[in-house]
């Protein structure tokens, strides 16, 4: 694949400033002076009419004047201009623009209807911008300082993004007092064109960067914002700052960017599952960035606290317990080394006190030793000054500990004079240090979450479970004729029927409409019943005293029907009474009551969550969010995640719940979830489970007619795994491959096949003599966004493994690029495996589902040498020109 699209606006070699002058208060003047000062390389156009010279440098009058060439046009002229002005540089050939104007959809419905000029504009003469109404965009590596703020940021290897420019400024402030450097700093503002999506695509391939920071408000595209958010994930570090927790963040958020915020419990179950790590501070921020840096992973949340201060070990400690993180027991092993070495008056446990009198053997032997427990995790060690401390020496101590191991060293040498030496040393040897027990230990928090998080990542579930297929379109159906109704509640008779076509067990339900007709029913079913008033005006049915339980004789029935419609039909007049739903009591034995349901976020879209159940649910909260699909990978990890998740095992004289029914209960919402964009709300409350399997009671299901759908799931922030494009394929010879969607667990898989690729093969694929795959090249490779590229692999049972594992011999793959329209496209076989057709099926399956996406074009480049592949690309229709800048290159070209 070529290079990125947004290479020319993060390095560009030429840069237009328009509206420039040297009025002290001139925004534009000032990104000239800063051009300047920073020393930046390329070259510096200033543009306006009333000068000729400025700042020693010709002055432009207009966009015509200016040479040809340029990669970047900075504006920072009134609001009114900028659209003629997008228009006049996409004429001139520029590309890209950051626009600092403000005066947008800040302002109100003139600025919102300017600012869709912009995009019109942008759109028609092919120019991308960043802004308006943003700070700039800094790249310290190239001394561009492209901003009206601060002087240029040391040069690093972070990279930070956000939709404040304050926040921006704040960040830098903080960075230059404590020596911190940046790849790049992206002030968005209204990201009108280039937001997040585009921007974190561009992050993920920059080798200048290595971890990424961001500072969310709100999204505007889930979709693409979670693809990018996951292949960013995938091959670095990234960390988000996102506001809007609480109702007034949310009302400040959407006034500052006009982004929609969503819900903050979908968008931290979206950070789970993307990845990443989120963090409530700036400088959480940094610090996780810092601790993510060495790349160490650690394997849980047991920590090891080795000290010279028994008060910062038990701050430390009760940190640790607000966080969910446990102090392990150390192995009597580890307590006996430490016996043999420490004095005697050490703690004997875990934090481990090395004494206030500790020197640097002291903390070399207990730190190594706590490295060396298989209970532990992760290690902080801290140190106080004392009378006899020597702090440069420890560090040197624990820096050499942490060199070899596999485990991360946090440190806090705590005060300030006696430690700036000991920090700085530490900063050097890049081992993590913090000001205080509390800061390192949620550094230590951050690192376990991420590691945690990139499990989920690697997570490919598809939309339907390997279990009996739904009956999606009875399910249709059903919530069609609602709607057709004019309904969007179903009754509960409707919702438990869509439940059952998509086989989770529900208990029969029946609707009576009359004292006698509820008698009949009641003898049918067997005696208890439960009757529930059936209204779809009233969601909590017990709250207005909707519910009758244990009814064990006809009359009771009778009257409990009587009953219930005077009473409702007094305490809730308006609400539309349709007779009551008439069930078996449950009686099961060990019961637990849980809830299981769907929300859909205007922003994220369809959400899982679980939790407990009953009619205390509002009051307990206990619940936890997930984005479908789910697989039992991530649907485990939803229910660990709750605290009635401990009642389901064994509990006092309780049998442990079927924990893998109700696993396939959620494996069945979330099906409904991924097919069935209608679904607005779902309520399985209770859910009854016990040790011989789960039953809903009850359940309440929301609908809303759906505008079309731009492709399938287009309604989920997650594509799922595409397991219906999976097909056999048999060759003449009787060999059969099975070609398929590639995995995220196809890594290993995929780095054997491209390390035993013939050296011409490598080069025809990759245009260089590659041998193998970098890990993160090999992330990006099998990571992908279902939604907007796709990679088929050919496999072959593995004869080493009896069939049990697969070998690939090809893979063909295409991304689509920024005009939406078409895709670039990737070909390679196995050396083994050519000359046996399987490029030409490869590539029909790629077209015909590049077509069935609604791609135009499919292009590639080829070498010019490359006659096998040249020859193919004949066979299958592709035009073929010599590249405009390489004749060493052929780029081909298929209409689809």
């Amino acid at each position: 694949m070529s290079y990125h699209y947004l290479h020319p606006l993060f390095n560009p070699r030429a840069v237009a400033v328009f509206g420039a002058s040297e009025r002290e208060n001139s925004v534009a003047g000032q990104i000239v002076r800063n051009l300047i000062e920073g020393d930046f390389a390329g070259a510096i156009h200033p543009v306006n009419p009333k000068h000729e010279q400025m700042f020693g440098r010709k002055c432009y009058p207009a966009t015509f004047a200016l040479p040809s060439h340029i990669d970047l046009a900075i504006i920072a002229t009134p609001a009114a201009t900028v659209p003629g002005l997008i228009r006049e540089i996409g004429d001139h050939g520029i590309r890209n623009a950051i626009v600092l104007s403000a005066g947008f959809r800040e302002v109100g419905p003139e600025g919102i209807a300017l600012e869709h000029d912009i995009c019109k504009a942008a759109k028609m003469h092919r120019v991308r911008f960043i802004g308006p109404n943003c700070l700039g965009m800094q790249r310290p590596g190239l001394k561009l300082n492209a901003t009206f703020g601060p002087p240029t940021a040391k040069a690093g290897d972070l990279a930070l993004v956000s939709q404040s420019g304050a926040v921006c400024t704040a960040v830098l402030d903080w960075a230059e007092a404590n020596d911190v450097g940046f790849s790049s700093i992206v002030s968005m503002g209204a990201g009108a064109d280039l937001d997040f999506g585009e921007i974190l695509d561009f992050l993920a391939v920059d080798p200048a960067t290595k971890s990424i920071l961001l500072y969310v408000e709100g999204i505007r595209d889930a979709r693409r914002f979670m693809s990018a958010l996951r292949l960013a994930a995938a091959v670095k570090p990234v960390i988000v700052i996102k506001v809007g927790r609480h109702p007034a963040g949310v009302r400040a958020a959407q006034s500052h960017t006009g982004a929609l915020v969503g819900s903050d419990g979908v968008f931290t179950a979206m950070m789970r599952r993307a990845g990443v790590v989120r963090v409530e501070t700036i400088v959480e921020l940094i610090s996780a960035a810092q601790a993510l840096s060495r790349h160490v992973h650690p394997q849980g949340r047991r920590l090891a606290i080795v000290t010279n201060g028994g008060g910062p070990g038990v701050m430390a400690t009760d940190r640790a317990a607000d966080l969910g993180m446990s102090l392990p027991d150390l192995t009597a092993e580890t307590v006996a080394a430490l016996n043999t070495a420490l004095p005697a008056a050490w703690s004997h446990g875990n934090p481990v006190d090395v004494l206030g009198d500790a020197g640097a053997d002291r903390y070399k032997i207990a730190v190594n030793a706590c490295l060396s427990d298989p209970n532990v995790d992760g290690v902080l060690v801290m140190l106080t000054p004392q009378a006899m401390t020597k702090p440069l020496e420890a560090a040197e101590a624990v820096i050499d500990a942490a060199k070899h191991a596999k485990k991360p060293v946090l440190t806090a040498w705590l005060g300030e004079k006696l430690m700036v030496a000991a920090r700085n040393r530490f900063r050097i040897a890049g081992v993590p240090t913090y000001d205080s027990p509390e800061g390192a230990v949620e550094a230590f928090g951050h690192l376990s979450t991420y590691y945690e998080n990139q499990r989920l990542l690697r997570q490919s579930a598809g939309p339907l479970a390997d279990m009996d297929p739904p009956d999606t379109e009875g399910a249709r159906l059903i919530i069609e004729a609602a709607l057709s109704e004019g309904r969007t509640v179903l009754s509960e008779t409707e919702s438990k029927a869509l439940l059952a076509a998509f086989h989770i067990p529900v208990a029969t339900a029946l609707i009576a409409r009359s004292p006698s007709e509820a008698l009949l029913m009641a003898e049918q079913l067997g005696f208890p019943v439960v009757l529930k008033i059936n209204s779809p005006d009233i969601s909590h049915k017990s709250d207005v005293g909707g519910v009758r339980l244990n009814l064990d004789s006809g009359q009771a029935v009778r009257a409990a029907y009587a009953e219930m419609m005077t009473k409702i039909g007094k305490a809730c007049p308006s609400a539309r009474l349709d007779g009551v739903v008439i069930e078996p009591m449950t009686t099961r034995p060990h019961v637990r009551e849980l809830l299981i349901g769907i929300a859909s976020d205007p922003v994220l879209g369809p959400v899982i969550t679980f939790g407990a159940g009953g009619v205390a649910v509002e009051v307990f909260k206990d619940s936890a969010l997930a984005l479908p699909p789910l697989n039992r990978y991530l649907a485990r990890d939803l229910m660990e995640r709750t605290k009635v998740f401990k009642m389901l095992g064994a509990f006092r004289n309780l049998p442990p719940a079927a924990l893998g029914d109700i696993e396939n209960v959620l494996l069945r919402v979330s099906e409904m979830a991924c097919e069935l964009p209608w679904l607005k709300e779902l309520d399985i409350n209770p859910l009854m489970v016990n040790e011989t399997g789960v039953s809903a009671v009850d359940a309440r299901i929301v609908v809303a007619r759906q505008p079309p759908l731009r492709a399938r799931y287009a309604h989920m922030a997650i594509h799922p795994y595409p397991a219906d494009l999976v097909e056999t394929w048999q060759q003449g010879d009787g060999q059969t491959l099975t070609i398929r969607p590639i995995r995220p667990e196809d890594a290993d898989m995929t780095q054997r096949f491209v390390r035993e690729l013939s050296a011409q093969s490598k080069f025809y694929r990759f245009m260089s003599h590659v041998q193998e795959l970098n890990p993160d090249v090999l992330a990006r490779l099998t990571q992908i966004d279902y939604g907007r590229e796709m990679a088929f692999v050919a496999t072959v049972p593995d004869a080493d493994t009896a069939g049990a594992g697969e070998i690939e011999v090809a893979v063909a793959r295409y991304s689509t690029l920024p005009d939406g329209q078409s895709c670039e496209f990737a070909l390679v076989v196995s050396d083994d495996w050519q000359h046996r057709g399987i490029g030409f099926k490869m590539m029909t399956v790629l077209l015909e589902h590049a077509r069935s996406r609604g791609l135009a074009f499919m292009e590639g480049e080829v070498l010019a040498d490359n006659s096998g592949m040249l020859t193919l690309m004949t066979e299958l229709g592709f035009s073929q020109s010599t590249h405009p800048e390489d004749p060493a290159i052929k780029r081909v070209v298929r209409d689809l």
